[in-house]
């Protein structure tokens, strides 16, 4: 493991790697011990679950309610504050100090519970190493047992982990210094979840002419299609009224980039979205897609991967790809919005239990049956700028999301390694 530290002035060898020499290694057994109070429960009761929200992944239950079946034949109260690990996987799950607000819960005795001795060492400063590298790579040297499930954590084997511990002062420092980056994290975390919630109203609002836009107020009655609403003054053609298929296929074998669509981001380049190459090395019979164009896996639609090729002049996609290009009286922005939506996903489902093909594929003859709510053209474009401006902010609140988990990473691997030292 690489340390950054070594022979550093100021920093000493341990079993820890290289730490400031005014820092010591004590056992875990010796600053942290088990607690737990058993409460009786029927095997099988009901219990409702919730997730911890410190990055833990452990599971906990309330009071008895309906819910969750829970198997375990015993679980433990959660006192507040305590060191919490799911003991399967221990280094791959994030630990977790409950705060008061879990006091009161029970925990199955999957995922024991550790309190401090009394001045010996920081609960949250603690937390936050066993989420670095280092800490990780300690939890899993206690985890004795063979391959797959049977890795568990072992108490022996946790009670004799070195840990490297600064002073309590400056340990308590360590974890406030995270924590700012922590709400800073929850904070983003949950105006995001807040931005695509309103999205998603908007395009519920907007896409269906339940709510229309001040310049485009011509008629609030709507007319039922079977699956979605639309204004009166709108059209609903099938979409082989308004597009048509694409088939032009790469031959000669030209050096264009093959393209995969996700789900959620649309067309990616292959190779870098999968970390291989997964497309043939002969790609004369691959489609061209060009800027403008839609395209889908005619095997997947239904899981919502499709996609408008915005971002270059053109690309490859695989043989079973349907590439379509609408005319000028759509924009195809908008009608990509449209596409996403969770509704046309029900559809996309419903065309493809229907279809003829019985490798569960969705072609282009039935395809382009699928009817499609269609304002005028100045209306789609309002529309489409309404959602890109709020994708926009969504795009913004996640790289803002990114650089935070980014800097709390650094700042971890500077912080509880003694690289960059604290005032205390």
């Amino acid at each position: 493991m690489n340390d950054r530290n070594e022979n550093r002035p100021g920093y000493k060898k341990t079993k820890v790697g290289w730490i400031p020499e005014d820092w010591h290694v004590k056992i875990y057994g010796e600053v942290l011990k088990r607690t737990k109070s058993a409460v009786a429960v029927e095997p099988y009761q009901d219990y409702q679950e919730i997730g911890i929200r410190s990055h833990g992944k452990g599971i906990f239950y309330k009071t008895p309610v309906k819910g969750l079946q829970l198997g375990d034949k015993y679980v433990f109260n959660v006192h507040a504050p305590a060191l919490i690990f799911n003991i399967v996987f221990a280094w791959e799950q994030a630990v977790a100090v409950t705060s008061e607000r879990e006091s009161g819960m029970i925990a199955s005795h999957r995922f024991p519970m550790y309190t401090a001795k009394q001045g010996k060492a920081d609960l949250y400063y603690l937390r936050y190493f066993f989420l670095t590298k280092r800490g990780k790579y300690l939890l899993e040297l206690a985890s004795p047992g063979g391959a797959g499930r049977n890795k568990t954590l072992g108490q022996g084997e946790l009670y004799r982990l070195p840990l490297p511990l600064p002073s309590l002062t400056e340990q308590r420092k360590i974890a406030e210094i995270l924590s700012m980056w922590d709400t800073a994290i929850e904070q983003t975390q949950r105006l995001l979840e807040a931005k695509k919630k309103r999205k998603k109203g908007l395009m519920q609002q907007l896409l269906w002419g339940k709510q229309r836009l001040s310049d485009f107020e011509e008629s609030s009655v709507l007319k039922e299609h079977r699956f979605f609403p639309f204004p009166e003054d709108w059209q609903c053609p099938q979409i082989r009224k308004i597009a048509r298929e694409c088939s032009l296929r790469n031959k000669g074998n030209g050096d264009v980039t093959v393209l995969s669509c996700s789900k959620h981001i649309g067309f990616v380049e292959s190779a870098k979205y999968f970390g291989k190459q997964v497309c043939s090395e002969d790609t004369s019979n691959y489609k061209v897609i060009e800027r403008g164009c839609f395209g889908y896996p005619s095997n997947h639609i239904e899981e919502g991967s499709i996609g408008l090729l915005l971002e270059r002049e053109k690309g490859l996609v695989s043989p079973i790809y349907i590439v379509f290009k609408c005319d000028d009286r759509v924009i195809p922005e908008y009608l990509y919005a449209v596409f996403k939506t969770d509704t046309f996903r029900h559809i996309f489902t419903i065309s493809t239990n229907s279809s003829v093909d019985r490798r569960g594929s969705l072609r282009w003859r039935e395809f382009s049956l699928i009817h499609v709510p269609l304002p005028t053209k100045d209306e789609q474009q309002a529309i489409a700028a309404v959602l890109l401006a709020a994708d926009n902010e969504i795009n913004q609140l996640e790289k803002k999301l990114r650089a935070l988990e980014k800097q709390k990473r650094g700042l971890m691997q500077k912080l509880l390694t003694g690289e960059i030292r604290v005032a205390t």
